[in-house]
């Protein structure tokens, strides 16, 4: 009686510890802009690791258990260092993703930095991120630098070919929203362009949330430039588009540099016409050749499905590609500690177009994946389709007198 008694106990405990076993999620933080001026982007950007993650729990989860993902709102530096401090030092996450705004990454990797959690940046493209010695912040996406360069090569390789032109004949401007993101960018296309010999004529920053872009305009007006480069986001692009139509301002291409000039909503503002022929740089898009980007046509299903609509941006597309590297990586890693999730990020070695956002991923020492590339894309019929690199490409670029 005693020993079924002391079976019986043991098999209830055991029972009992195993349901708790099951009962211990994996807690990951997403800290991202889901309110303000940036909630567009942010949340675009969390739909891509909201899917990720839901695929790997569909999949078995991290080591046999479920991840519990845990929101975190910052609207600004101050917010996003608070955001990280609740979820390294209140909610014990294991890793935070996020954070598509640099500003927001720059102030809450020091954050995490110093709880010993790794940030695994999927979107937030300034070079200083990476550039700080930290142990435990590691990025996929591509950098200001690559955004620059990207630029520079549809001038010297695009605009002034299709034009019939010698790159150094154009007289190029480049006009920025004043934050990290902007200023790191222009900085780089300054520089970039001068190397190239390029005939810069203006560098004009400005604030995202200008209300009047009129006394730029005229700059630029009086300049003469052929070619305008703007890093912007969606409310300043919009505003900028607006006030070169009242001004008759029509350069012969403008050249967006990520999240302004890649929105539908952007287009749905400006309107089809208006952005015809315009390029942007940014992350890949959804139009681009499944043979450079194997796997992408899913992923807009995939997102289709669970939000009900077509992707908004490739900002989903990029956090979820990011997502699933370094998901794959946890997964694969000798425990869920930051030393062995850091030792099996280092470990990874995929090949350029062999994700859905066409980029592969090899880590450098300093944690910024050295795989990672923009593309180039226009806004043709209302779509924006990628006409550059080559393997991705869907159409070619195609000019009329003026954007």
């Amino acid at each position: 009686m005693i020993k079924k008694h002391w079976a019986s106990s043991f098999c209830a405990v055991l029972t009992l510890s195993v349901s708790m076993a099951s009962l211990a999620d994996v807690k990951v933080g997403a800290l991202y802009p889901f309110s303000g001026a940036l909630a567009l982007l942010g949340d675009e950007s969390f739909r891509g690791l909201e899917i990720a993650v839901a695929e790997r729990n569909a999949a078995g989860g991290l080591k046999g258990e479920k991840i519990e993902l845990l929101k975190a709102d910052a609207v600004d530096a101050g917010q996003a260092v608070g955001a990280a401090r609740k979820l390294t030092s209140v909610q014990n996450v294991t890793a935070v993703f996020g954070s598509y705004s640099s500003a927001l990454s720059f102030a809450a990797t020091q954050v995490t930095e110093m709880a010993g959690v790794p940030f695994f940046e999927l979107g937030a493209v300034s070079d200083e991120i990476t550039e700080r010695d930290l142990k435990f912040v590691m990025r996929s996406n591509p950098t200001a630098k690559n955004f620059a360069e990207g630029t520079i090569t549809a001038i010297t390789k695009i605009v002034a070919p299709s034009l019939k032109l010698d790159p150094k004949q154009l007289k190029v401007a480049i006009i920025h929203e004043d934050a990290l993101y902007g200023t790191t960018i222009a900085g780089f296309q300054k520089k970039l362009a001068q190397e190239q010999g390029l005939n810069v004529v203006e560098v004009l920053p400005y604030s995202a949330k200008a209300v009047d872009l009129s006394s730029l305009i005229l700059r630029l007006k009086g300049a003469q430039a052929d070619v305008v480069l703007q890093t912007s986001y969606q409310n300043d692009t919009t505003l900028f588009f607006r006030q070169i139509r009242e001004a008759g301002f029509k350069p012969k291409a403008l050249i967006g540099a990520g999240g302004g000039y890649s929105m539908q909503d952007t287009l749905k503002v400006v309107g089809a016409q208006n952005m015809e022929g315009v390029l942007d740089v940014d992350f890949p898009q959804f139009q681009t050749n499944e043979a450079g980007a194997p796997g992408i046509s899913d992923f807009a299903k995939a997102y289709k499905q669970r939000y009900g609509t077509e992707p908004r941006s490739g900002h989903s597309l990029i956090n979820y590609v990011g997502a699933k590297i370094f998901l794959d990586a946890m997964d694969n890693a000798s425990s869920l500690e930051a030393d062995a999730l850091r030792e099996a990020v280092a470990r990874v070695d995929i090949p350029s177009g062999q994700t859905a956002a066409g980029i592969g991923a090899k880590f450098a020492a300093n944690g910024q994946n050295e795989r990672a590339h923009t593309s180039v894309m226009q806004w043709q019929n209302g779509v924006l389709k990628t006409i550059y690199p080559e393997s991705a490409a869907v159409t070619q670029a195609r000019f009329t007198d003026h954007p």
